[in-house]
């Protein structure tokens, strides 16, 4: 795998309370991570735009060790919302990334924890706060024999246990877009308010490249936080950041009990699950699959081949739903006809040295407009679902050149292109300012515009 370009982001890494609690629900605080060193925006938007490619090229095509692991692990990217969870006995707690694109839940673990690659501003690698199993009562190594090691290793794990009965599962390797991160999975105690998971499989990160923060997996797979804890649904709103950092805090619930207390505010859009037919690649069963069925701009719809918008035995081609994605990525044929369709509807002057300097496109001067006006982006899900986008989720202004640009990207600009996998990643800059739902009980993924900040 090539060497990806270093990270020139600012992870600031967020202490968080915990607010409320019942016997069904539990809310959490999530916060958006810190995003970037710099002051300039054309730079945060290109730096935005090329980690979000590399992420989806792992998304697409993930990468792993055959011998130690199958399943994906993701950085925390730009823009990445991160929540703190306790382990252990008495409890230890961490920031995580909250990712519903892998599974896993790891943190920083041991007094000897190295993170390679790790200086981002304001960060010392050396005093990344880790989690120290030994100053817990109830930490305990996952054993070669136990059925939960072959959750991570896959089944011919079982091979490599015969000669080793009784010793530890094998150390778990986990490669993505940008970094990777390796350790030793253990069961502990997870704490939450008024409710503590027993035997709760995490894993204990000893080295990392670029990853000083934990991830706290949401996704499909047997080893996810919310598969671990039988949750029926989990919801959160996300806040709007403008590639600024800040103290405010939005919540992320998890239900129990599918006779937990219903959204108040009522109002909700809901689109099924879709499941993939092929997923002969593992990894893409951690992923949740929407049935798109049309993207419009301004009334108009846009004509996207079929094969991109429902997964194919080949595991090509869908559209999935992505926390820890940034800006949402669509394949090049897919990505073209929308930013055409902007393209003739937006008559502003295009500004193609910026387009140049951040990767994206649609670029649009406004610098001498008194007002000004863009067509609205909506996409249509099965079940008639619509999200109707505000223009700040899709259009960004870079304030120091009265430029504004579509925060949407595609392949080829850093990397190959990747025409497999899902052909359309719906990152979390787009779910700003919505109401989100994934419930699990029923299959179905629902949302509706609300304003997060509290």
């Amino acid at each position: 795998m090539a060497t990806p370009k270093p990270l020139l982001s600012l992870i600031s890494l967020f202490s968080l309370f915990l607010l409320a609690f019942s016997s069904s629900k539990l809310t959490l605080p999530l916060s958006p991570l810190a995003q970037h060193p710099s002051s300039d925006p054309i730079q945060t938007l290109s730096l935005l735009a090329s980690a979000s490619i590399s992420r989806a090229h792992h998304i697409k095509r993930p990468k792993s060790n055959s011998s130690l692991t199958k399943i994906p692990l993701y950085p925390h990217s730009y823009g990445g919302y991160s929540i703190s969870l306790s382990f252990g006995t008495p409890p230890q707690t961490s920031s995580f990334v909250m990712d519903t694109g892998s599974s896993l839940v790891w943190f920083p673990c041991t007094s000897r924890y190295f993170c390679l690659r790790c200086s981002f501003p304001n960060i010392d690698p050396s005093k990344i706060p880790t989690f120290i199993p030994k100053l817990s009562s109830s930490s305990r190594i996952v054993g070669c024999q136990n059925p939960k090691c072959a959750w991570i290793l896959g089944p011919e794990v079982n091979s490599e246990c015969q000669n080793s009965s009784g010793s530890g599962c094998p150390r778990y390797y986990l490669q993505y877009g940008l970094g990777s991160t390796s350790g030793l999975l253990l069961s502990e105690s997870l704490d939450l308010p008024g409710k503590i998971v027993p035997d709760f499989l995490v894993g204990c990160s000893i080295l990392s490249i670029r990853q000083p923060a934990g991830i706290a997996g949401f996704g499909r797979g047997p080893e996810s936080l919310p598969s671990q804890m039988g949750l029926t649904k989990f919801s959160y709103c996300l806040i709007s950041r403008r590639f600024n950092d800040g103290p405010e805090s939005s919540d992320l619930v998890l239900h129990s009990d599918s006779n937990s207390d219903e959204d108040d505010y009522g109002g909700i859009s809901y689109t099924p699950f879709q499941k993939n037919p092929g997923a002969s690649n593992t990894a893409y069963r951690e992923y949740y699959y929407l049935a798109l069925r049309k993207i419009v701009v301004g009334g108009k719809h846009v004509k996207i081949p079929y094969k991109y918008l429902v997964p194919g035995s080949d595991d090509n081609g869908g559209t999935i739903v992505d926390s820890g994605s940034t800006l949402t990525f669509m394949e090049r044929p897919v990505f073209e006809v929308v930013a055409d369709a902007f393209a003739a509807q937006v008559k502003y002057t295009r500004a193609k040295d910026i387009e140049n300097r951040t990767g994206l496109k649609p670029c649009f001067d406004i610098s001498k407009e008194e007002s000004v006006e863009f067509p609205e982006l909506v996409f249509q899900f099965k079940g008639g679902a619509k999200m109707a986008l505000p223009l700040s989720n899709y259009f960004s202004l870079i304030t120091s050149s009265g430029v504004v640009c579509l925060t949407i990207v595609t392949d080829g600009v850093v990397g190959p292109v990747m025409a497999v996998g899902p052909a359309v990643i719906l990152g979390n800059f787009q779910q700003q300012n919505f109401y989100v739902e994934y419930d699990l009980e029923h299959e179905r993924f629902g949302f509706r515009k609300q304003l997060c900040k509290k």
